[in-house]
């Protein structure tokens, strides 16, 4: 998004005004001891242990500012951090946030941007307690992400053993379908195409996985076959995925996959983005969870209904 004339940009505004807009009347939760406005936060970790993960977002990369609107995409920034933390049993507990954006970029802009993640942040109890702000040529957002087991001992994505079922958490395919509307120019199926903009992690259901004996579990980014594969790699198991079992994934975005002309379990199977949870239980699995096939002796590799998949395998960063 460029500068309107008149508006305020972030060159004309200042680096520390900015920041000082940016985190005014935010209500930290209990966990920050002390947030922003010192060279550091503190954020208490009762468990004696602190999950970390970060990810970035590039635009035209990862977001269109053409698409998304800057809330939305402040929104997806916490919302694919936390679904890793969801991963390992963990909850979210705070988020620190780096921001670059060309000199023209609108302040109003940075607040929505901010305010999206703070939209997100509060749906999981979660604070923002600090970042930083540069010029850059494009907007690039890096998100770090705070966890507490709260005693729990961390899922990991190498603990799946034969037998076990393989369930999932969240909706599948929806974020794929999502995109291929806005680039075919589809302006039909909205929920879907406001997917792509916002995924929906299940937020909790990390932990009730892990408190349940979850074995293995990762979150659903890359593509359900490409992050399952992951968890076979990592475990030394075949998985066997059913589409009998995916059959709601695939039925929610028919419609939309006859509309664009491609098989919908390219997006069911394939597609990243949902930041659904993926794990595996040595019996049935929790409530929040659904069954969508069983883990195999190794070595690794991953069917679906017994065959090799012949489609799209998932998101490659470097394609």
């Amino acid at each position: 998004m460029g500068s309107d004339d008149g508006a305020e940009t972030l060159a004309g505004v200042g680096e520390f005004e900015v920041i000082d807009r940016l985190v005014a009347g935010r209500d930290q939760p209990s966990v920050v001891a002390l947030g922003p406005g010192d060279d550091a936060a503190v954020v208490l970790a009762a468990d004696g242990r602190t999950v970390v993960s970060t990810d970035m977002l590039v635009a035209e990369r990862h977001f269109r500012l053409d698409w998304s609107t800057p809330h939305d995409v402040g929104r997806k920034a916490i919302a694919q951090n936390a679904a890793d933390i969801e991963a390992m049993g963990a909850r979210a507990t705070a988020f620190v946030v780096a921001f670059g954006a060309p000199a023209d970029t609108p302040a109003e802009d940075a607040l929505a941007l901010a305010d999206g993640m703070w939209h997100e942040a509060r749906l999981m109890g979660a604070g923002i307690v600090g970042g930083d702000l540069v010029s850059a040529p494009q907007w690039v957002i890096s998100v770090t992400a705070l966890g507490d087991l709260d005693g729990r001992k961390a899922v990991r994505r190498g603990g799946a053993g034969p037998g076990d079922t393989v369930a999932v958490a969240g909706q599948l395919g929806r974020s794929a379908a999502g995109y291929e509307l806005w680039r075919t120019g589809i302006e039909n199926f909205e929920e879907l195409r406001q997917r792509h903009l916002v995924p929906a992690p299940p937020y909790g259901q990390g932990r009730v996985a892990a408190d349940n004996g979850a074995t293995a579990m990762t979150d659903v980014s890359d593509g359900l076959l490409a992050d399952l594969g992951h968890v076979a790699q990592a475990s030394g198991v075949g998985i066997d995925v059913s589409t009998h079992a995916l059959g709601t994934d695939r039925d929610a975005v028919a419609d939309a996959a006859a509309a664009v002309g491609i098989d919908a379990w390219e997006w069911v199977l394939g597609g990243g983005e949902d930041h659904a949870l993926v794990a595996t239980f040595c019996g049935a699995p929790p409530d929040g969870w659904r069954e969508i096939g069983r883990v195999l002796d190794g070595p690794a590799h991953v069917l679906v209904d017994g065959a090799a998949w012949r489609g799209n395998p998932g998101w490659q960063s470097f394609d």
